[in-house]
């Protein structure tokens, strides 16, 4: 498809103009939401070293294993989004939408789903595996990082919610096939050297 999917998404666009008017009236928020669309996915890395913190703190090598999966998982999701950003070959907003009001650097890849919004559904719902209050906040700011996409107008609102949708969708389907593998591996590993970066302690059994 060579078309802009925006034709197919006129109520959307709508509310892209929604959020674009937002921002256009709120410029004290740009440079705060522009770096956070940038740059603000290292904020997840963080959260996923604080998931690994805590599954080590309780000693639990079943949250260990959702933590390496909240990792590995954002991986595959971005790898599988990738065919369909090229499949779906939807112009950005920029591109569509005259004079919308843009806050970064054109991209020259297709706006749907949104890299971005991807990786952060599939690392807030790799942690509520891990911790339910950690997954909360990441899911927090996952919608945070979702909505600064579109308002520095890098993507519509579909754009983003399909992009959330995805991570998430790839994150609980491969923990039915990967989590028990990755359980398995860190019961092995605990047996090793590598013990002190699983669990705090060295109880007789590691919880699972």
């Amino acid at each position: 498809m060579t078309h802009s999917f925006t034709e197919n998404y006129l109520g959307d666009a709508g509310d892209f103009l929604l959020v674009n008017r937002f921002a256009r009236r709120t410029p004290w928020l740009h440079g705060i939401l522009a770096e956070y669309a940038g740059a603000g996915l290292a904020l997840f890395v963080v959260l996923i070293a604080v998931g690994w913190w805590l599954a080590r703190r309780q000693s639990s090598l079943d949250r260990m294993a959702a933590v390496i999966w909240s990792g590995i998982g954002t991986l595959v999701a971005v790898a599988v989004n990738q065919p369909i950003v090229h499949a779906v070959a939807e112009q950005r907003p920029y591109t569509s939408i005259p004079n919308a009001l843009l806050l970064v650097g054109r991209s020259a890849d297709y706006g749907f789903p949104s890299d971005h919004a991807t990786m952060a559904g599939a690392v807030a719902t790799g942690l509520l595996y891990v911790n339910r209050r950690l997954g909360v906040l990441t899911w927090c700011v996952a919608v945070l990082m979702a909505f600064s996409r579109v308002y520095v107008g890098a993507h519509y609102p579909h754009d983003v919610a399909a992009g959330l949708a995805l991570g998430a969708t790839v994150i609980v389907l491969g923990r039915i096939v990967v989590h028990p593998l990755l359980r398995t591996l860190l019961h092995r590993l605990a047996r090793t050297r590598l013990r002190p970066a699983l669990i705090s302690t060295a109880p007789a059994q590691a919880r699972v």
